[in-house]
């Protein structure tokens, strides 16, 4: 069953826009079944939603630029990890000078649709993983670092870094592993590997770091991103684990570091415990109370 956490996320990814209304139809058009599109009058309004929510992508109309200039440009630098994508659909007079401000606002792909080719090329832009990146770098070297585990250990830490960033306790993660809260945790004691709410709380540090990335965001749009109730619940959670402020653990820390953080206290130096960890799977012969059907139920 689909949990509660799991559902609350969106469809599908959003794109924030700054376009002319012809555009709009075309772009909604172009990307039904892909997307969701949320048309903004201005950059202003663009920031908010990146604050406000997880946005996939930015798409800005050449034809705006050249009147948000200055604010696109402020945009881009504020918010690096989210790509901005350039959108050509008529030449104008003044469009070279536009192009020309774009790129040095920051914004480096450019997609022309006055060819029908083009809009499968705006959907490939808008969907690149580009916004995965990290986690991939993660997921590159944690198969690296626990090559030789069993599968369903591996399954945990990939859920770690690819699962919803709103799952914030064992609870809600034992039931994207389909399996009891109890049974996790017994399962990492009895191995003598560090507890799963730790591997949880430090990944989620990991992804806040990346988050802060973009200088634009506040403590407290990077709290509501991960789905902490407060600020002060994200500043205590880096408190308790890290011995520091919130504001001391954005300047330190950017989600690389923080990783490596994660792999010399919760990795490396536990790889042989890991190696013989099954935290899915019941040993053989053993009955209780594993939910029916759980994926690695012998």
């Amino acid at each position: 069953m689909m949990s509660d956490t799991t559902r609350r996320e969106p469809t599908l990814p959003p794109i924030a826009t700054l376009l002319t209304p012809a555009e709009r139809a075309r772009v909604d058009a172009a990307g039904e079944g892909y997307y969701e599109t949320l048309h903004r009058e201005t950059v202003d309004d663009v920031i908010r939603d990146l604050k406000s929510r997880r946005i996939h992508a930015v798409l800005v109309s050449v034809t705006c630029a050249s009147t948000h200039a200055s604010r696109v440009a402020s945009m881009v630098r504020e918010f690096p990890r989210v790509r901005a994508v350039a959108l050509l659909s008529e030449l104008e007079p003044r469009t070279p000078h536009a192009v020309l401000s774009l790129g040095q606002s920051g914004i480096r792909r450019l997609v022309d649709v006055r060819q029908p080719a083009g809009w499968r090329e705006l959907r490939g832009a808008l969907m690149a993983d580009s916004g995965d990146s990290t986690q991939r770098s993660v997921l590159g070297q944690l198969a690296i670092d626990l090559a030789g585990v069993p599968e369903d250990c591996w399954l945990f830490f990939e859920t770690l870094f690819s699962c919803s960033p709103r799952i914030g306790n064992v609870r809600t993660l034992a039931q994207q592993l389909e399996v009891l809260p109890s049974t996790l945790m017994s399962r990492f004691l009895r191995a003598g590997a560090p507890a799963p709410k730790r591997y949880l709380a430090m990944a989620r540090l990991v992804r806040a770091a990346r988050l802060f990335e973009n200088a634009g965001f506040s403590i407290a749009n990077v709290a509501n991103h991960l789905d902490y109730s407060s600020p002060q619940s994200f500043g205590r959670h880096v408190r308790t684990l890290l011995q520091m402020t919130a504001g001391d653990f954005r300047h330190r820390y950017d989600g690389a570091g923080m990783f490596e953080r994660f792999r010399e206290e919760l990795v490396v130096p536990h790889v042989a415990r890991l190696r013989v960890l099954r935290p899915l799977t019941a040993p053989v012969g053993w009955v209780g109370n594993a939910r029916p059907g759980k994926r690695y139920a012998k």
